[in-house]
């Protein structure tokens, strides 16, 4: 049974108002990245298509620093900002996503640790970056949950979290569509914590969740679930 590539102008249209989107790559055993250790070596043109169609009308791209660190994003030249969730400012700060985005990332770190990185090297470009208005700092209690608080109330609505897995699994609760691609391929490991967080939201919100459209192309499968309201 197959069902055919839809416009993804059409499929991936943004609902009014606010509205946050999650957005995963896995393989048929549940594995996110690679044997390469990045997600990018699972997918292909069409998947990379869909990531760019959601991107091209978000106001936000919601991403974990270890995903900033091992995909090495490109500048964002389109109208969203992106905004990355670092706790510890461990970030590659020297990659042109800071510096020659349209606009300057927003990173989310801890408030009550904030003073204590006053020392330490990524604090201190941290600051730099700020100074120089390549990135702007927000501290916040909870840098993951606290962010979609933030975002909201500066009057962004079209939030798509691109991951990391860890990332994904504070903000489900929060989640309103889930666009879940699928590849073909069977990598034979377990990255860490995937499979749980999977396992968990499955058995918790499986109620919560309709398959509201999908469609195939090169044995890659692209489904959209919505959260029932």
């Amino acid at each position: 049974m197959t069902a055919p590539a839809p416009d993804l102008a059409q499929f991936y249209a943004w609902p009014q108002g606010w509205w946050v989107r999650a957005m995963m790559l896995h393989t048929l055993d549940s594995a996110y990245f690679g044997p390469d250790g990045v997600s990018k070596s699972l997918s292909n043109p069409r998947d990379r298509e869909v990531l760019l169609e959601v991107r091209r009308l978000a106001d936000v791209v919601l991403v974990g620093a270890a995903t900033i660190r091992a995909e090495r994003y490109k500048p964002m030249l389109t109208n969203a900002v992106v905004a990355i969730v670092s706790p510890s400012l461990n970030l590659p700060w020297e990659e042109p996503l800071f510096g020659e985005s349209t606009h300057a990332p927003i990173v989310f770190t801890r408030s009550e640790a904030f003073s204590a990185k006053s020392n330490s090297s990524a604090f201190t470009l941290a600051m730099q970056m700020q100074e120089q208005n390549k990135v702007q700092l927000v501290h916040l209690d909870d840098p993951a949950i606290d962010s979609l608080t933030y975002l909201r109330e500066q009057g962004h609505q079209r939030v798509v979290c691109e991951g990391g897995p860890r990332l994904l699994e504070s903000l489900f609760p929060f989640v309103d569509e889930l666009d879940l691609t699928t590849a073909p391929y069977l990598v034979g490991t377990k990255p860490e914590g995937v499979q749980d967080i999977q396992a968990r939201e499955m058995s918790a919100q499986s109620a919560e969740w309709e398959l509201a459209n999908w469609w195939t192309e090169d044995s890659f499968t692209y489904a959209k679930y919505l959260r029932q309201k």
